[in-house]
């Protein structure tokens, strides 16, 4: 292997990869990414078994070959580098790296011990508009569950119904979901949401079409100059819908930062409680309450004026009320429910394609 290649466009790369290295499982070569040139192509690929992404990148070929370099040292040195063009030459098992001001060598492990990323043959494939589907696992990222004893709530639900695509995630405390594009594909597959994370941290705001490729066993989705590859989860994922309600008693809507700053400050005196706050809507007032429950460290009561229909009150999380709203992107949200034992939605008024629910807290 030799060949030119920028400082910028290889830096770029091995950020990318680097995300699912794995420097700390019984496998070293996990720890790796492969370098390889191959059919006039320079790629670097990192795999944790569960999730593999390869970057492809622009560069002046000499030779083919392949070798696999600690993830660590060779993101890290790379990103020292001034913005150059760096020689890369394979020598053995030790790669070469030079530019003006640095002459360096990197051993690694040959690259046949590197695992083969799966490869998916008899699958369906379809596209996207990039954006909006980056825009829809912002919107449900956040709600999927991290603890494993639940497997089936760590991941993003992926499916198709009724001509639409939809995403979701659940911790069986709250639900998100995105309704995306218009599609005559039929699939349902659920992916972990850390690989979900992983796409959306490597997915540049530039980034038009998504290229999507699956099977029962993984997911392919590629863009530009990069494929990142997953396994699926187990697609036996709960019958959400019917814990959405469909009509509403109590209404509210009211300006996000008014709720916002409400739910922040109340917070502060809710610590003992595990954030839990009492939330009121008044419709004589036309304003919403909320109440940090009782402790020792003393009480808080915040008001914000709001569009208000019905009386009622609810007991939510307050991590789970900011978490909801940092998604909303416009101005106002809306705060709908109808006991204090049903699900809260709380919704996007400009924004008819997400919902997000939250169960109440028994107090």
């Amino acid at each position: 292997m030799k060949l030119k290649v920028t400082q910028t466009n290889l830096n770029h790369a091995l950020l990318a990869v680097s995300r699912v290295a794995n420097n700390k499982g019984t496998l070293p070569i996990l720890g790796n990414i492969l370098l390889k040139v191959e059919n006039n192509l320079f790629s670097a690929t990192a795999t944790n078994l569960d999730i593999g992404i390869t970057k492809f990148i622009g560069s002046k070929i000499e030779k083919e070959g392949k070798i696999t370099v600690p993830s660590g040292l060779l993101s890290s040195f790379v990103a020292s580098l001034p913005s150059e063009v760096i020689n890369l030459e394979l020598e053995g098992n030790k790669i070469k790296i030079n530019t003006k001001q640095y002459d360096s060598v990197i051993n690694g492990i040959s690259a046949e011990e590197f695992p083969i990323l799966p490869v998916i043959d008899k699958g369906q494939s379809f596209s996207l508009p990039a954006q909006d589907f980056k825009k829809g696992l912002n919107h449900v990222l956040f709600a999927a569950s991290n603890n494993d004893s639940r497997p089936v709530l760590t991941g993003v639900y992926f499916y198709s119904k009724d001509g639409f695509i939809y995403l979701v995630a659940t911790d069986s405390s709250r639900l998100s979901e995105f309704k995306l594009s218009k599609t005559n594909k039929e699939f349902k597959i659920l992916i972990p949401a850390s690989a979900m994370n992983d796409l959306v941290k490597i997915m540049d705001d530039e980034v038009e079409t998504l290229n999507v490729v699956c099977d029962d066993k993984q997911v392919l989705f590629k863009f530009t100059d990069t494929e990142l590859i997953s396994r699926l989860l187990e697609n036996n994922y709960p019958e959400y819908q019917t814990l959405i309600p469909k009509t509403f008693s109590y209404k509210a809507t009211l300006l996000k930062t008014d709720l916002v700053n409400a739910v922040k400050i109340s917070s502060l005196f809710a610590k003992e409680t595990a954030g839990s706050l009492n939330i009121e809507i008044n419709e004589q007032q036309q304003e919403v309450i909320i109440n940090s429950l009782a402790s020792q460290v003393g009480e808080n009561s915040a008001r914000a004026k709001a569009r208000v229909i019905g009386n009622g009150g609810v007991t939510l999380n307050s991590r789970f009320i900011l978490e909801a709203l940092n998604v909303i992107e416009s101005n106002k949200v809306n705060f709908y429910f109808n006991s204090k034992t049903e699900p809260v939605l709380i919704s996007d008024p400009n924004e008819p394609n997400y919902t997000h629910i939250i169960m109440p807290l028994k107090v």
